[in-house]
């Protein structure tokens, strides 16, 4: 007879979280045939049916199945605080993760804030681009991730921490360097260079079909500085979130940064987490910190008129 154990609930609090059995079965670390037989025998023990299984659409909780799913993380919240309490004089440990064009501007201010009011705790932190932040957070190899609102999906939460928009970069002999603002329907009339990183540029893409337009790119950057630098070179209008102070490329070019004005283009930096942490876990008190800290430096930059992207 098939007796339910803690890894039985793991099993199911995973799919349920993720809606699919490649991410859960990562996110365990099984296989996704192991953990499809396993999530067979946990239903069949229980005598019906916890997810609804529809053929290239992700796996849907049951009514019976969400009830089970929400009893099931409390009782894996519980065994958490328990084990947390009798290693209480351990070290605890907690990863960040941060987008790396917002890594330069927000990650030394968030460590040490966390340093400060958690010094118990062993932070450590990770700047990487959206697919590798995305899959730290999913697999459970980082507890909290400071980026844009690009990517995610429902289960986790969000903490707004700004809303900025996008900059036009051009030199300042370019036609466009003394505007106040700049619209996309004039920056589609101009060739562009964009940010390669996939789910930045596909979000720059559909800003602009959004209006109907079809912007033209020139170039493609891999990091933000080559961006900035074919930007003052004259090789087309860069567009960024990321506003580093001093309006001088690496290879000593100036440049001007012109505001995107299309409320659409606003885009939020949030800090993500995953839903449903124990109020006892270093996660959930870095969270509140966090939160408090990153939205705090946003009003001392608001007031210096800078931006923290």
């Amino acid at each position: 007879m098939l007796y339910l154990t803690l890894r039985h609930y793991e099993y199911v609090c995973a799919v349920a979280r993720h809606g699919s059995l490649s991410a859960a079965a990562d996110a365990v670390h099984v296989s996704q045939p192991a953990l499809s037989a396993a999530l067979s025998r946990i239903e069949e023990h229980l005598g019906h049916a916890l997810f609804l299984r529809r053929r290239g659409a992700a796996l849907a909780l049951t009514p019976q199945g969400r009830r089970f799913a929400g009893q099931a993380q409390a009782l894996l919240d519980q065994a958490a605080r328990l084990e947390n309490s009798r290693n209480a004089g351990a070290m605890h440990k907690l990863t960040l993760v941060c987008f790396s064009d917002l890594a330069p501007f927000l990650l030394a201010p968030a460590l040490k804030a966390l340093r400060a009011a958690l010094p118990d705790v062993e932070v450590s932190h990770r700047a990487c681009g959206f697919d590798p932040l995305i899959s730290a957070l999913s697999t459970g190899a980082a507890d909290l991730a400071i980026t844009y609102d690009l990517g995610l999906d429902a289960a986790f939460s969000r903490a707004e921490l700004d809303r900025i928009a996008p900059h036009a970069l051009v030199p300042p002999e370019h036609p466009l360097a003394q505007r106040r603002g700049l619209s996309l329907a004039e920056l589609s009339q101009h060739p562009l260079v964009l940010s390669q990183e996939g789910l930045s540029v596909q979000h720059m893409l559909g800003l602009f079909k959004m209006q109907g337009l079809v912007p033209r790119i020139a170039h493609r950057a891999e990091t933000l500085e080559l961006l900035r630098s074919l930007a003052a070179n004259g090789e087309g209008v860069g567009i960024s979130y990321s506003l580093p102070p001093g309006g001088i490329s690496y290879d000593g070019k100036a440049l001007c940064a012109v505001p995107v004005t299309d409320a659409a283009a606003q885009e939020p930096v949030i800090l993500a987490a995953h839903t449903g942490m124990p109020e006892e876990s270093p996660a959930f008190k870095a969270h509140e910190i966090l939160r408090k800290a990153l939205s705090a430096r946003r009003s001392d930059l608001a007031q210096t008129d800078h931006h923290i992207d």
